[in-house]
């Protein structure tokens, strides 16, 4: 259905750190790069998440109401992503956590240095299903 999204930084460098380390505790790494942006993906694939300086030469800013969700393999993971923003400067959303959404739903939220919400998940149907290429 999507095919990417995007978040702004002013700082190119510091969030493609941040990114490199957070992102890439899910397998997911820097598949393309250029003077203005880097785009992730699972290894040999297309980008699907980029961080880019805004276009438009203004500051990057969040979007209220606006969330990026990441598929986790386990809970562990989900919790190790999360450690992992709040030790590189991020800020809690939501401690990692069992939720009322689906029966097994394991997910934890936060946000990074720009105010981009961000969203780990387990989802155990879901998770076996990406695991087996569906």
């Amino acid at each position: 259905m999507l095919q990417a999204v995007s978040v702004g930084t002013d700082d190119l460098e510091r969030s493609i750190a941040f990114y490199d380390a957070v992102l890439g505790i899910l397998g997911i790494v820097q598949v393309m790069r250029v003077e203005t942006e880097v785009g992730y993906g699972l290894p040999g694939q297309d980008p699907q998440f980029f961080v880019n300086l805004p276009f438009n030469k203004q500051p990057a800013s969040f979007g209220n109401g606006v969330q990026i969700s990441f598929a986790a393999k386990d809970r562990e993971t989900v919790d190790r992503f999360h450690a992992k923003v709040l030790a590189l400067g991020g800020t809690d959303e939501g401690v990692p956590g069992e939720r009322s959404y689906r029966p097994g739903y394991y997910g934890a939220y936060c946000r990074d240095a720009y105010g981009n919400k961000l969203h780990a998940a387990h989802i155990p149907q879901v998770s076996a299903g990406r695991a087996q290429g569906a």
